[in-house]
């Protein structure tokens, strides 16, 4: 099943997986396409890298006075519910003594499992509004990018964080680099000779500093195989360019 090529699908698929909200067999066979293929691991690391911030950035929020009254008017309203369904449920006087019908049909169980199921809702609206809440405050990813190989498979996804002048690489590909060689990441601004952003040496990924001026006039990114420690930054590449791609700007 190629999901890569539904961009809209691959992108709420992506997201629901960083969430927990991906279960079951639709988690274990998205976890299964994305071992395959590049593009969609690509995208879930990157939704992971979007969705962890906020459990770094995650002030105390209030809730707005018009949460509590709606949450009055919840518990209120399954009250009143209940006390109906008692009078409808209650039978007339009986002329010998009956039994119960036991737990199953006692009101008590089920005005206990309404009421739970009620804090079940009020809690998952509160946390929906700290996470809304995390999402507007928190410092959006401003770059994306992701490096593709000579035959446009992805390699390595990129991404900025604007805030603290950081970027993030992370390898998606399997390529193994020489214990003699780096990798070395270049800004590419046109008509103008390639801009080293750093020595890429963990061989999963690592962070850069960067500044989003440089990143604004480079439309695009790549990755050259250089010397152990990477060139001088003012001469361009001088291995070969093993991965490159497109910089897009993208609020999120």
């Amino acid at each position: 099943m190629n999901i890569a090529a539904n961009a809209r699908l691959l992108a709420l698929l992506s997201a629901a997986h960083a969430l927990g909200t991906l279960r079951g067999g639709a988690r274990r066979r998205f976890e299964a396409i994305a071992r395959e293929q590049p593009a969609v691991r690509a995208s879930a690391l990157l939704w992971r890298e979007r969705l962890t911030g906020f459990v770094e950035l995650a002030p105390a929020v209030n809730p707005p006075a018009a949460v509590w009254t709606r949450i009055r008017n919840l518990v209120d309203a399954d009250l009143q519910e209940a006390r109906l369904a008692e009078q409808r449920a209650a039978p007339p006087a009986p002329t010998s003594p009956a039994r119960t019908t036991g737990w199953w049909g006692s009101l008590a169980i089920w005005r206990g499992a309404s009421a739970a199921g009620l804090a079940a809702t009020v809690l998952a609206g509160v946390i929906g509004l700290q996470f809304w809440q995390q999402a507007r405050e928190a410092q959006q990813v401003k770059y994306v990018a992701v490096l593709n190989d000579d035959r446009s498979a992805a390699s390595m996804l990129v991404t900025f964080d604007a805030k603290h002048r950081q970027l993030t690489l992370q390898r998606v590909g399997d390529f193994n680099v020489a214990p003699d060689r780096s990798l070395q990441l270049w800004a590419l601004p046109p008509g103008r000779t390639p801009q080293s952003l750093g020595v890429v040496d963990s061989p999963e990924g690592m962070r850069l500093a960067a500044s989003a001026q440089v990143l604004k006039q480079a439309p695009a990114l790549a990755v050259s195989l250089e010397p152990k420690g990477g060139v001088p930054g003012d001469r361009g590449p001088t291995g070969p360019v093993l991965f490159h791609g497109a910089l897009i700007e993208k609020t999120l």
